[in-house]
């Protein structure tokens, strides 16, 4: 079984690999499915500013191109310990709105450790395109 630490330094090895020419923020991240999968992702900037991509939002892309859907945790690595943003936050919730999501600093402190539900108060999910 993985370990929390493992996850911490594969998401920090991830944001080693953002490319953040812009706001020089690196960011990583590594989504793991429920049946233990281990999907990491970095931050990708454009000078086309909205067409870059978060961390966690790539991690969650190559999951689902995986066929991959149902997850447990992501772990969220930063030099101050930062949150998803709400893009990141809403396409999470998609998929797991009680995802545990770790919030990690440079030193490898959990800053926090939340479930998505608790980050996105009163989400969007599918059920309520139905309701």
């Amino acid at each position: 079984m993985v370990t929390i630490e493992e996850l911490i330094q594969q998401a920090q090895q991830a944001a080693a690999r953002a490319y953040a020419p812009y706001s020089h923020y690196h960011v990583g991240a590594v989504l793991v499915a429920k049946d233990g999968q281990r999907f990491s992702g970095c931050n990708v900037e454009n000078a086309a500013y909205p067409a870059g991509i978060c961390a966690e939002r790539t991690a969650l892309v190559k999951a689902v191109s995986e066929g991959v859907r149902e997850f447990e945790m992501i772990v969220v690595w930063t030099r101050n310990g930062g949150s998803p943003c709400g893009i990141c936050r809403q396409m999470l919730f998609e998929f797991a709105p009680d995802l545990r999501v770790l919030m990690v600093n440079e030193a490898g402190e959990v800053v926090s450790d939340l479930a998505l539900h608790e980050l996105l108060l009163h989400g969007f999910s599918p059920a309520k395109l139905v309701e």
